[in-house]
């Protein structure tokens, strides 16, 4: 029957009693779901670890640049890894990297939360923020204002 209409014969199931057979055209078959799986890995997010340095004796305007920084990667969706080093003598006073990675995750607490807590590991304490907004919505977020801003571009620019 598949021969006659110029189809294939697909077996589905052939642990059943009988075996069962569909009549398709299993090259079309093939082709959405290979179709079907190109969309799924173009829809998946990749999930990006970014990391950031600090030391204790860290001044305040280089605080601040950091944290700005922190800021846009948990806006752009992504986590961040803050890395705490300690050197020398530094090294006998950890609890002075923990309030200031504890400052840190106050001030950033609007968009992230604390995914690992500071952890010493050696010469280095790690945390680990996660963004509050799924890396998707951040995406969107993004496209929109970028378009809303050549939209205020191009109207000022018929305005001249």
């Amino acid at each position: 029957m598949a021969d006659e209409i110029g189809l294939d014969l697909v077996e589905i199931a052939p642990e059943a009693n009988p075996p069962v057979c569909k009549i398709m055209d299993f090259g079309k078959y093939k082709y959405e779901i290979a179709q079907k799986a190109r969309e799924a890995r173009q829809n998946q997010t990749h999930i990006v670890v970014k990391e950031v340095r600090l030391t204790p004796k860290i001044e305040n305007h280089d605080y601040e640049t950091k944290r700005n920084a922190i800021v846009k990667f948990l806006k752009g969706g992504d986590k961040v890894k803050i890395t705490m080093k300690f050197r020398g003598r530094e090294q006998t006073r950890p609890e002075l990297g923990f309030k200031l990675l504890q400052r840190l995750a106050e001030d950033v607490a609007e968009v992230a939360f604390v995914e690992f807590a500071p952890k010493q590991e050696g010469r280095n304490m790690t945390m680990v923020l996660g963004p509050t907004k799924k890396k998707t919505e951040a995406v969107a977020e993004q496209k929109a204002a970028r378009a809303a801003k050549e939209k205020a571009a191009l109207e000022a620019a018929e305005e001249k």
